[in-house]
């Protein structure tokens, strides 16, 4: 360990009061930094752009996440940070690449089966709380609304008559979300039947305004939303993976195939961007397929 790393890990844990795992990462990352310096007779203040690309490239060829990449960034960048406000380096380089993107992950999609199957087998349920969490499904698919609307809404913002919801999504940006009928159906049983028993549990002001409640008749985090879904898996045994980003790209995703125009189920997600939608409605190979087997002219003929 040279003498510039040595005083930037004791600054950052003296100074920036930070763990010493914390500092153990950084000490790794720029261990590493220095071996693959080493390897080609380089100078740690003699680096440039070029090179830090060339150490990415290598790093990534050796199996390295680029969450891992992203991090050996950073801690690069502070640790050039130190050297040049310490005299040690003339410039920082490291300033001038950029850390590796995430590859985009596409959320799954149930299929219209599965969503029947799951929701056949959770309304065969005889347990306390299955009228509620059939409610919780029926909506979820129904309308795609995100994990902290479908915790926070309140009973008075559910029109019945129109079959919409008056929505308050992130940025408090507000809009009118519709629901299916048969999800209307499960939410004013949920309502007249299980609600007051599991209010009469809590009984408290803020409570009150929260549709959905917990079986201690609390209101529901994203946390307790999460575990809902997976405690549906285990009393159906309908092993989906479930997650309420699975079912709002669910909804998104059924629109799209049905034939339902981008824009609006930008508006019906609650979108300011349309990249965003695009993402959500990512289209699976086996659909590409089907789609392309459906409307193109040549793959229509058969072998003679």
């Amino acid at each position: 360990m040279n003498k510039p790393e040595r005083e930037f890990l004791e600054h950052l844990r003296l100074d920036r009061g930070y763990s010493g795992k914390t500092v153990d990462n950084y000490r790794r990352d720029i261990d590493r930094f220095f071996v693959f310096l080493d390897g080609r007779n380089v100078l740690f203040d003699q680096v440039d752009k070029r090179l830090i690309r060339d150490f990415l490239s290598n790093e990534l060829d050796r199996g390295v996440t680029t969450r891992s990449c992203q991090r050996r960034m950073s801690a690069l960048r502070g640790f050039y940070r130190y050297c040049v406000d310490q005299s040690y380096c003339a410039t920082n380089p490291f300033l001038l690449v950029r850390s590796p993107k995430n590859p985009v992950r596409y959320p799954t999609a149930l299929s219209l089966e599965e969503v029947e199957t799951l929701f056949a087998k959770n309304a065969e349920r005889e347990d306390e709380l299955a009228v509620r969490d059939q409610a919780i499904l029926e909506l979820m698919y129904a309308s795609g609304m995100r994990a902290s609307e479908v915790i926070s809404f309140t009973g008075r913002q559910i029109d019945y008559a129109n079959r919409v919801i008056r929505v308050f999504g992130k940025g408090k940006k507000e809009r009118l979300v519709p629901f299916s009928r048969t999800a209307a159906k499960a939410m004013k049983e949920y309502a007249a039947n299980l609600r007051p028993v599991l209010l009469s549990r809590h009984r408290t002001a803020s409570v009150a305004d929260t549709f959905f409640l917990s079986s201690r008749g609390e209101p529901l985090s994203t946390r307790g939303l999460e575990y809902i879904l997976k405690e549906v898996e285990a009393k159906t045994g309908i092993y989906y993976g479930l997650h309420p980003h699975e079912l709002r790209h669910t909804f998104a995703t059924h629109l799209l195939d049905g034939g339902a125009d981008l824009r609006i189920i930008q508006e019906l997600l609650g979108h300011e961007s349309l990249q965003t939608t695009q993402v959500y409605t990512h289209v699976s190979p086996e659909s590409m397929k089907e789609q392309y087997n459906s409307y193109f002219p040549r793959a229509k003929k058969k072998d003679k």
